[in-house]
Parts: structure tokens; sequence; C-alpha cells
């Protein structure tokens, strides 16, 4: 199975938690997760996403290497959203998406009607 990780933004608290709770009232597509984190660090956004692949029987070892390789590979976007969280101030969350990648391409099939 192969995965997608990416930072979609910066989000305050309260409505990312609105957003998860909208979530899990809602059918959820499988296989889509968005998580949450007060730093913008490596090691913060592996603690957020180290739950997920549990819940959807996922291969840990393979979502880990793809948040290390989006990490690797994309240090302009981090340092961005990084400064991004930093003005938002601390009532603030990075958000980012980790997803199989049959799941997020239903859900954005599903967005495109």
């Amino acid at each position: 199975m192969r995965y997608s990780f990416d930072i979609v933004g910066v989000s305050p608290v309260l409505q990312f938690f609105d957003h998860q709770q909208q979530n899990l009232q809602k059918r959820q597509l499988l296989g889509v997760e968005y998580i949450g984190t007060h730093k913008c660090t490596l090691d913060s956004v592996i603690k957020s996403v180290e739950p997920v692949p549990l819940k959807w029987g996922w291969d840990l070892d393979e979502v880990l290497s793809t948040v290390i390789e989006f990490w690797m590979n994309n240090s302009e976007s981090v340092d961005y959203w990084k400064s991004r969280l930093i003005d938002a101030g601390n009532n603030n969350l990075l958000v980012a998406r980790v997803a199989d990648i049959k799941a997020l391409r239903a859900e954005l099939d599903s967005l495109l009607g």
C-alpha cells in the first residue's frame, strides 16, 4: 500500500477540534486522516501520526517513511508552514493529512463531484 503525507495549513485549535468532531459524526472515507500538532518539528508530527496506522491497519514503518521523506524533500514548504504557525500564535495547530493513496483519490473525486 502507498501513502501520502502533506502539510495542509494552520488552524485555530477549536476549529480543528470541531472539524474532527464533524468527521466522527459523518461517514468518513476510509484511509484519510487529518492530524494537528502545536509544533512544526518532525518529532511532533511523527508523534501525531503514530496512532493513525493502528486505526486503519496500515504499515507503521511505511507511513513514517512517507512522513520523513516528505520532511526531507520539502524543506521550503516545512519552513513556510513553521513560520505561519509561529505567526498564528499559541492557540493554533499545524494541520497535516496522511492518507492511503487510493482513499485520497476517492476523497478528491468526491470533492470535485
